[in-house]
């Protein structure tokens, strides 16, 4: 332990972490965590998941529909990693990965769209669903996005007919309308929490 712990600058406050924890905030941006999940910054590694959950139809179904390519999520990833050291930042995608054996789970954002709101959005890999793990990414980032980017307000949209995100939304936000979505040509829940 002594060795480890001088590699990684650990000290007496951390003790509590579990050791995984803590040398992963030293080698990668993390950006928060709940009781199962670190959320940290995209990797070019995390290409092959990434393009899975991606090139998915049944993740995308709910966000247009359109699956994509390996180029195509080849040049998205390196968009997201290049916006993290843009001053001024108002676009993040994270990782959202388990901290009891690393593995990528999916990806959770917080991005400022075209109505200057600051939205928020996630997708998990089709074999993680059912675990809750939507729910826990959900409330670690209100707590994130109030608490750490001290943001007055955040918004989340969703497919009406996405019954388990709307389920997470209904406990989480507070539901403000429906209204048709001619681009996505569907019903969209929108909902709203204020800090």
């Amino acid at each position: 332990m002594k060795l480890i712990a001088q590699f990684v600058n650990f000290d007496e406050s951390q003790r509590h972490k579990p050791l995984g924890t803590i040398i992963l905030s030293y080698f990668y941006d993390m950006i928060f965590q709940t009781r199962r999940l670190y959320i940290r910054e995209m990797l070019k590694s995390d290409l092959g998941s990434f393009h899975k959950m991606q090139n998915d139809q049944a993740v995308m179904r709910y966000v247009g529909g359109k699956t994509f390519t390996l180029e195509e999520n080849v040049r998205d990833l390196e968009n997201i990693i290049a916006f993290y050291s843009k001053p001024r930042n108002d676009f993040w995608i994270w990782a959202i990965v388990n901290r009891e054996d690393d593995r990528f789970l999916g990806t959770v954002a917080l991005v400022r769209n075209e109505k200057t709101e600051y939205e928020i959005g996630y997708r998990l890999l089709m074999k993680e669903w059912g675990n809750g793990y939507g729910k826990e990414v959900v409330n670690g980032l209100i707590y994130h996005a109030f608490e750490n980017m001290h943001l007055k307000e955040i918004v989340a949209y969703v497919d009406k007919a996405n019954a388990s995100s709307v389920r997470i939304l209904d406990s989480t936000f507070r539901f403000i309308r429906e209204f048709y979505n001619e681009e996505e040509n569907c019903i969209d829940r929108y909902y709203r929490l204020s800090n």
